[in-house]
């Protein structure tokens, strides 16, 4: 018997003209999601891509494998009837983040509290690119746009805070230039078995420009970002100089040098991915402290499918030649005369 014939990127790509506006971040994520998939050993008959609306929303397009583009908000639901259907699949969501936190909270809420084992990739440019630049659920206080000219006064919402709060076991976040990482962060999700959620901070460079650029510029990116691996202390900076410390009175991070005030490594923060408690402090944080990428929390718990299968072959091994004209008139029935 031949040996499978080891897939390439190029494998994984589509003949469709890409289109999405020259520069924009999708590019680069497409690009880390090809690359990705052959080390994972995908193929294309066992993968699928889920989508909604959106500039995201294209990714069907552009991977070459089982593809659903829906309609708004709506990714969510229908990955799980797939997940269901099959649970062999190996299922992706990809939404931005309107798609995903304003007209699809709901569903993306009740994916991640079943546990359903897909992985979700929210493109976060926080702003709507598909429909002309208004203002998006992560948009900061203060952004201009067609829908808010004078600023919006809307507080942002924090995806990674949402998620935790949804009762998400697996979550996540990277940048999108950021290759090597965000390959990473994918294999990891992955690996989970139940709903990882990824953010994936990506820049719309037509209506929302350098929206990232206090994070991921070069020359302030070591001390604002951090990247969270576990098991090791939270430190950042060029050196590695600087670290979180908790605050026991307060059950707050702060942000210290090593050296300073009596400061040592023992003092630093060991990240626990599996301490929820810490992983929503780590995704609250936000300027002057670093921003957090990489895996913030993962405790992995039984995937809804799996529960629900169970339960069929339980049902199965009681009743194993059910009768449908017996069912049909079983409990309570009548006769229209």
């Amino acid at each position: 018997m031949n040996a499978p014939t080891k897939l390439t990127p190029d494998d994984f790509a589509t003949d469709q003209e890409v289109r999405w506006c020259p520069g924009c971040g999708d590019y680069a994520i497409l690009k880390a999601v090809l690359k990705t998939l052959p080390e994972l050993g995908a193929t294309h008959e066992n993968t699928v891509f889920v989508s909604g609306i959106g500039c995201a929303a294209r990714f069907p397009y552009y991977i070459n494998t089982y593809g659903f583009h829906t309609i708004h908000g709506r990714s969510a639901a229908i990955a799980t009837g797939v997940k269901l259907a099959n649970p062999d699949l190996n299922v992706w969501v990809v939404g931005g983040d309107g798609d995903s936190l304003s007209i699809g909270g709901n569903h993306l809420f009740h994916l991640l509290r079943r546990n359903v084992d897909v992985q979700y990739l929210m493109f976060n440019n926080e702003i709507y690119g598909l429909t002309k630049g208004q203002f998006s659920p992560t948009s900061r206080v203060g952004t201009k746009s067609p829908s808010t000219p004078q600023g919006s006064v809307d507080r942002p919402a924090n995806g990674l805070r949402f998620a935790l709060g949804a009762g998400a076991r697996f979550v996540g976040r990277a940048v999108d230039i950021q290759q090597a990482n965000l390959s990473a962060l994918l294999k990891r999700a992955h690996a989970h078995k139940g709903a990882s959620f990824v953010e994936i901070l990506q820049n719309c460079i037509v209506y929302n420009d350098d929206v990232f650029a206090h994070i991921t510029d070069k020359k302030v990116a070591a001390d604002a970002q951090i990247l969270v691996e576990h098991g090791k202390p939270l430190l950042f900076g060029k050196d590695k100089s600087r670290g979180l410390r908790l605050n026991v009175k307060t059950l707050a991070l702060e942000m210290v040098t090593l050296g300073e005030g009596g400061v040592s490594l023992d003092d630093i923060v060991v990240h626990d991915e599996t301490n929820r408690v810490l992983g929503g402090l780590l995704a609250d944080m936000e300027a002057p402290f670093p921003v957090a990428l990489g895996v913030i929390y993962c405790d992995p718990a039984d995937s809804y499918e799996v529960g629900v299968w169970a339960q069929m072959e339980q049902a199965k091994a009681k009743n194993p030649k059910p009768d449908i004209n017996k069912l049909l008139r079983s409990g309570n029935t009548w006769t229209v005369a």
